[in-house]
């Protein structure tokens, strides 16, 4: 069972971010790692960064939020 529960698994995490539409719109990204896989650094740009592979996934306005999927 766990090769068909893998090959419909979804994203483990999703990046939630605001969106240019307005207060209380997001955009949500899967993202391919678990939820403590990535770092969210706030700042001017907030930065979101993937510890497994140092790659930085997000740079731009804040907030934003890693979330389970």
């Amino acid at each position: 069972m766990s090769e068909t529960q893998d090959l419909f698994a979804g994203s483990p995490s999703i990046l939630r971010m605001p969106s240019w539409l307005g207060p209380g719109v997001h955009e949500e990204r899967e993202l391919p790692f678990e939820l403590g896989d990535y770092k969210v650094t706030p700042g001017e740009r907030w930065t979101v960064t993937a510890l497994k592979t140092g790659e930085t996934v997000y740079s731009g306005i804040g907030p934003v939020e890693v979330i389970k999927a």
